[in-house]
């Protein structure tokens, strides 16, 4: 009798000490807020997930870079491609960005290898949504007297239409140990 009130007490104490655990899962089409940018007019605006299609596009846009292949990136690129580099340069337009890198191509050996990638998404000032992937990537280049250099980047790109319209790039050496 007592192993049987022994079974029955273990078996009501463990039953007891089950806790249901709800979770609710929002499965609305909203797109989810994850921060906040400041747009030019000084105005601020919240920024979301964006479209991680992008990460193949900019996968697809590096290994054209590594592989000097101009023709792949100026149709990735869109007709009014800019770019802004960390040392001020700017450049304006498809045609002359594949100019830059012609020229660099021909005295360089830059490789990109990429880090990682957020894809994001926010209004402009216009209001209208714009797609844009955050990325770091590793670029190894030689300097004027041979040594390997690495610096990492971190690129802002804009995308529309399924091409790159704008990126910004912001660099930092390699820290030396």
């Amino acid at each position: 009798m007592k192993k049987i009130l022994c079974l029955m007490f273990m078996i009501a104490l463990t039953t007891s000490c089950k806790k249901e655990v709800v979770i609710e899962i929002d499965k609305s089409n909203e797109p989810l807020k994850i921060g906040t940018w400041n747009l030019e007019n000084g105005d601020s605006g919240p920024i979301f997930t964006g479209d991680v299609e992008n990460q193949k596009i900019w996968v697809d846009y590096i290994k054209a870079h590594n592989i000097r292949d101009l023709d792949k990136i100026a149709e990735i690129n869109s007709d009014e491609w800019e770019g802004y580099a960390p040392n001020g340069l700017t450049i304006k337009g498809n045609k002359a960005h594949i100019e830059f890198l012609d020229n660099w191509f021909k005295t360089s050996s830059p490789k990109w290898n990429i880090r990682w990638m957020i894809a994001n998404s926010g209004e402009d000032e216009n209001g209208e949504m714009t797609q844009w992937l955050t990325t770091a990537n590793d670029l190894t280049d030689v300097d004027e007297q041979g040594n390997e250099i690495i610096e990492h980047h971190v690129h802002d790109v804009q995308f529309e239409n399924g091409k790159i319209k704008k990126i910004y790039v912001y660099s930092r050496s390699k820290a030396q140990e």
